[in-house]
């Protein structure tokens, strides 16, 4: 047995989708063990690219058991939408097993989403508004839906009518519209009807891979920044997406996770409200958006970008358990004359080695900085650590010093084969 977690070690976005594709070659399984439609993963294979939202990325090879586990919440029609894109594309021969324990995103999650978001003002976290956050705190307040419950049209027409009861309340409160009952039982419950074969105890099924001694990849959205534990609260998302919560979202023990692979970008991106102590404003941060095509994969906002922020890192590293890390976009890097890593912050004429827990001390932070040569060369082509530029070395081997992690792989450009590995892990 192997297993393997991939996990976002900044505020998301790093490129996990990629190398989940890149070592899912390898698995036997591919777990996506939480978050929804509210994020994306990019992957690039034979010229061609895809854009996953909620189905995992270990889709595209049959062999592969792709499992969508019960700590995500599920949009249904979503779901549906994205295996008709991607039977449409020729993606048809596929294994794909949904847990009966994960809840759904229902119309009014999504209704509900926009106006929490309009009523906090210059307050707003910059949500996708997909419905995630009302759908985990339905979770969270016992009043939620799940898979088990979708896929039995008897049993999903008594909870809808229980939970529209208390939804209706809060939407009417909120000034929106009422929903009616018929209209969205008599969609769903068709979408149940669809997804039902895919439908089953998934922690049962990992178990029974694992006893066989199967090689499992677990992939999560987001990154370790936006936990809604440990990230910065409370711009973060509503689930926990560290290496340290797979466990859990998958019904695992916590003694079978082998390894947490952190997968950074060789600088630092965010999407949406919040302090970024290292973020740039001038001509190079326009610079590094277009170079690494910086705009969200499924909302396709512009990210925000600045310099690499260690500090970050090494908090990301010590709540998720990473072992290693993968440095992604590389090449974006080249062309850059001088270049910036974050070593720590200064706060109040302190120096500290870690992430505030206040916004308040967070926006007051100054970042401190190891500058560095860059280098000009363009590094797409490479295929092994001795063919990088003498300044691209340097780089990478200043961040293994300052994150105490090994870097493992380093990625030059968008596919498959621009993914070097530097050592043999899963």
């Amino acid at each position: 047995m192997s297993t393997l977690v991939v996990v976002g070690s900044q505020w998301g976005d790093e490129g996990k989708g990629k190398i989940t594709d890149y070592l899912a070659q390898e698995a036997d399984v591919v777990v996506r063990s939480q978050g929804g439609n509210n994020a994306g993963h990019t992957i690039n294979f034979d010229g061609e690219k895809f854009a996953l939202r909620s189905i995992p990325s270990g889709i595209f090879n049959p062999k592969i058991k792709n499992v969508m586990a019960n700590g995500m919440v599920i949009n249904p029609k979503q779901a549906l939408e994205e295996l008709a894109g991607l039977e449409a594309r020729g993606i048809k021969d596929y294994q794909l097993f949904i847990s009966n324990r994960a809840h759904i995103v229902l119309p009014y999650h999504e209704m509900l989403d926009g106006a929490f978001e309009q009523f906090k003002g210059d307050k707003k976290i910059g949500t996708t508004k997909r419905g995630i956050g009302p759908a985990n705190a339905d979770k969270a307040n016992r009043i939620g839906i799940r898979m088990c419950d979708l896929i039995d049209p008897e049993i999903f027409k008594s909870v809808l009518k229980s939970s529209l009861t208390i939804k209706n309340m809060e939407l009417k409160m909120l000034g929106l519209s009422e929903l009616k009952f018929d209209d969205i039982y008599n969609e769903y419950v068709e979408y149940g009807k669809k997804l039902k074969k895919y439908v089953c105890d998934t922690s049962l099924l990992l178990e029974e891979e694992i006893e066989k001694g199967s090689k499992i990849l677990f992939e999560g959205a987001q990154g370790v920044m936006l936990c809604l534990d440990h990230g910065t609260y409370p711009y973060v998302t509503s689930s926990s997406p560290t290496g340290a919560s797979v466990p859990l979202n998958a019904g695992i023990a916590p003694r079978y996770i082998d390894n947490v692979l952190g997968i950074c970008k060789a600088y630092t991106t965010r999407v949406g409200e919040g302090p970024f102590p290292t973020e740039i404003h001038d001509e190079l941060a326009d610079y590094i958006r277009e170079r690494g095509h910086e705009y969200g994969t499924v909302t396709k906002r512009p990210r925000r970008v600045g310099y690499l922020d260690c500090v970050a890192l090494n908090y990301a590293r010590r709540v998720s358990g990473i072992n290693y890390l993968s440095l992604m976009l590389f090449d974006v890097l080249s062309g850059i004359k001088k270049l910036k890593i974050c070593y720590a912050y200064e706060l109040d004429g302190k120096v500290i080695n870690t992430m505030p827990a206040t916004l308040e001390d967070l926006y007051r932070v100054k970042p401190l900085y190891v500058e560095m040569d860059g280098w000009d060369e363009d590094i797409t082509h490479v295929t092994s650590f001795d063919e990088l530029p003498e300044n691209a070395k340097k780089y990478l081997r200043k961040i293994e010093e300052l994150t105490k992690s090994e870097v493992v792989i380093f990625s030059v450009g968008p596919d498959r084969k621009q993914t070097i590995r530097l050592k043999d892990f899963f």
